[in-house]
């Protein structure tokens, strides 16, 4: 029985295929930190006036620029012009940091609390991507799951925003933390598993759970250990 070498060199190639994608998707995420740190370092010094005066519309606004960014950046997904945008959308989402962070420094600990959610945020997606890059379960399922997920934080985060009620933003940074961490574990099996080949896309939507890991951490953080003067 001779060797089928075709299928050989065709599986090796897909498997050196989704590992390309993979390690273009790690790079882009790490190079996305540098924008972002630049941001919040300038966001912390910003003056965020006009959401404290109108918040709901400051919120409005901003989606929409999120939401224009991430559009564009999905139109440019297998161009380099994509990896530009993400630049630039990593840089503004840094200065949207500015608010929470600049809140987080009134603490005598805010600066510990702020290292303490880095370094919790860099664990767990250590830990979600250790466990995709290892396990051979089909985890396709938790697509749906999460979308429900998804959409049920986002009538809780509209809701919110008329309630202003303390004790529901702590639930949802916690439930937002949860479903941030799931959500990479799901997104970086997907690559590994083929089911995205655009590494700008990949890194778009592993940042974003990376982000909201981050903010909701620090705001669980902050509540629960922030010590004042």
């Amino acid at each position: 029985m001779q060797p089928n070498f075709q299928t050989s060199y065709g599986t090796g190639s897909v498997a050196g295929s989704r590992n390309k994608v993979l390690r273009n998707t790690y790079g882009l995420l790490g190079l996305s930190m540098i924008p972002t740190v630049i941001g919040a370092l300038i966001g912390t010094n910003m003056s965020f006036a006009f959401l404290a005066g109108s918040p709901i519309l400051g919120m409005l606004m901003i989606m929409a620029v999120f939401y224009g960014l991430v559009f564009a950046i999905e139109k440019n997904r297998n161009n380099s012009l994509g990896v530009f945008l993400m630049l630039g959308f990593t840089l503004m989402m840094g200065l949207l940091l500015g608010p929470l962070l600049q809140f987080a420094l009134r603490f005598s600990n805010g600066g510990q609390l702020i290292m303490v959610a880095g370094a919790a945020t860099a664990l767990v997606f250590m830990v979600m991507a250790g466990i995709a890059s290892t396990t051979k379960r089909d985890l396709s399922g938790m697509g749906n799951f999460l979308t429900v997920g998804a959409i049920v934080l986002m009538v809780a985060v509209v809701a919110n925003m008329f309630l202003q009620m303390p004790g529901m933003q702590l639930a949802i940074a916690a439930a937002f933390a949860l479903f941030s961490s799931l959500m990479i574990l799901w997104q970086v099996k997907v690559v590994i598993d083929g089911g995205e080949t655009s590494y700008v896309s990949a890194a778009l939507s592993i940042y974003i759970s990376i982000y909201n890991l981050f903010t909701s951490l620090l705001q669980l953080l902050l509540a629960f250990g922030g010590e004042r003067d």
